[in-house]
């Protein structure tokens, strides 16, 4: 999926069944650096991209693994049973 800063995307907080629907903007991401990777602390998953957003409540900085990427969707796993889904906004 292109992303862009200047749009509007569904943002879809899932932890195992659970899911928690939301909007965000201002979303970008990049590929950690190998300097980056070595610098974070242990995590359960090992992260591939930092993901920046806005939830309308707080700026949000992320590290996670990109597990999906389609035209109109991007799946980040950030621990075994957690994941960011972010999809183009369409009404």
């Amino acid at each position: 999926m292109k992303v862009s800063p200047n749009k509007y995307y569904w943002l879809i907080l899932k932890v195992g069944n659970w899911e928690k629907p939301g909007r965000c903007t201002h979303l970008s991401m990049r590929p950690l650096k190998e300097e980056e990777k070595k610098s974070l602390p242990p995590m359960d998953i090992e992260p591939t991209h930092v993901i920046n957003f806005f939830d309308f409540e707080a700026r949000r900085q992320i590290f996670g693994r990109l597990i999906e990427e389609t035209d109109k969707r991007l799946v980040f796993q950030i621990s075994p049973e957690k994941y960011y889904i972010f999809q183009e906004f369409e009404g």
